[in-house]
C-alpha cells in the first residue's frame, strides 16, 4: 500500500503556528494547486489544500512561508474525523507534510526590495547568494566557468 503525495503551489495565508499541550510544535497552511485545465470561460481553476505540520518543521515553515510564496509539499493524505457542537460527524482531509521546499526566495516574492532569506532546506533559489550581485555565491560558483582553460589543481589536492 502506497499513500504519498507531491504538490506544488503557492500559500493562501501565512502558516498558523500552534503547540499541542505537551509542547509539540504544529503549523497548518492550506496551498493552492493549479489544476492542469482551463474552465470554460478559461479562467484557471485551483484546489486549495489543507497542510500540516509538526515539529521542527513546522517551525520552519512558520518562520519561512509567507501568504503568496511557491512550494512543494510531500507527505501523506490523511483523513480524520470528529463529532462538532451539534452532534454532527465531521470528516477533514489534509496532507500531513514530512518535506517542505521553498521553491521562491523573500526577494523573488517582492521584487527584489528584501534581502534574500537563508532556506534551512537549500530548496529552490532560497539560499546561498546574499549579498553577491552576480548570482553566485562563492561555494557555487560553476568551476568550468573557464571556457576550456586548465584548472590549476596541485597533486596533493588529487584523492587518487
Amino acid at each position: 500500500m502506497l499513500n504519498r503525495v507531491i504538490l506544488i503551489g503557492r500559500l493562501t495565508r501565512d502558516p498558523e503556528l500552534r503547540y499541542t499541550p505537551s509542547g509539540v510544535a504544529v503549523t497548518q497552511f492550506t496551498l493552492a494547486v493549479d489544476r492542469p485545465f482551463t474552465a470554460q470561460g478559461g479562467e484557471r481553476e485551483a484546489d486549495f489544500i489543507p497542510i500540516v505540520t509538526w515539529r521542527q518543521l513546522a517551525e520552519t515553515c512558520a518562520n519561512y512561508l509567507r501568504k503568496g510564496r511557491l512550494t512543494a509539499v510531500e507527505g501523506r493524505i490523511q483523513v480524520r474525523n470528529y463529532e462538532n457542537n451539534e452532534g454532527k460527524r465531521v470528516y477533514v482531509t489534509e496532507v500531513i507534510a514530512d518535506n517542505v521546499r521553498f521553491l521562491e526566495s523573500n526577494r523573488d516574492n517582492n521584487g527584489g526590495a528584501a534581502p534574500r532569506e537563508e532556506s534551512p532546506f537549500g530548496g529552490g533559489s532560497g539560499g546561498g547568494n546574499r549579498g553577491n550581485s552576480s548570482g553566485y555565491s562563492r561555494n557555487n560558483q560553476d568551476p568550468f566557468s573557464d571556457e576550456g582553460k586548465p584548472i590549476d589543481i596541485s597533486d596533493d589536492d588529487l584523492p587518487f
